[in-house]
């Protein structure tokens, strides 16, 4: 099922001194610690949407699952998307730093471990494990993709710069690939007589 992206969310970018590793981790996490303390201080008791901001900061994280205030309103963007509501916008200034949403569709937007092939009498059907992804771009480059489903799982592809930048993250997505490389058949032998 081919639907059309959202865009969406853009997050400004604080300049730290150049050449200091980890800088822009660093300006997240600030800027993630300063939403979350003002998003509890601030928040009513009544539902309201969710900022696209602090989702942005989440979604980015290492681990949203491990950060108390992410799972609210990271919860709530995919109830929401599973509803066929937009992904939130970020108001602040930084074309570097956004967040989009794409649908899901096997085998071009899937990763393969999630991607099944179901065979019919009219030839392959694929179908994907996950319904759609979330993809974060840092300083204009990709740095995570999480991939959700309607039940709420998700399990995040954290691109190797991410991975140099945040020395640990949820490995889910990296396991599970390297198990299903590890399930497939060996490759044909050559054959050695001709």
């Amino acid at each position: 099922m081919n639907h059309p992206s959202h865009a969406v969310a853009r997050c400004g970018r604080a300049t730290e001194p150049a050449g200091r590793p980890g800088s822009l981790v660093t300006t997240l996490a600030s800027a993630a610690a300063s939403l979350l303390l003002t998003s509890a201080l601030l928040a009513p008791t009544a539902a309201r949407a969710v900022d696209g901001c602090l989702v942005l900061l989440c979604f980015a994280a290492p681990s949203w699952r491990s950060i108390p205030q992410c799972v609210p309103p990271i919860r709530q963007v995919l109830r929401d998307l599973a509803r066929g509501k937009g992904f939130p916008s970020c108001g602040m200034a930084g074309a570097g730093n956004s967040a989009n949403h794409a649908w899901a569709s096997a085998p071009g937007n899937c990763p393969p471990q999630y991607t099944r092939v179901h065979d019919t009498e009219g030839g392959p059907i694929y179908t994907c494990d996950h319904v759609g992804a979330v993809s974060v771009s840092v300083e204009g480059r990709p740095f995570a993709r999480t991939w959700w489903n309607m039940g709420g799982d998700t399990v995040t592809e954290f691109s190797p710069a991410a991975k140099t930048q945040l020395g640990s993250w949820d490995t889910r997505f990296d396991d599970e690939h390297a198990a299903w490389l590890a399930a497939l058949p060996p490759p044909p032998a050559a054959d050695a007589g001709n």
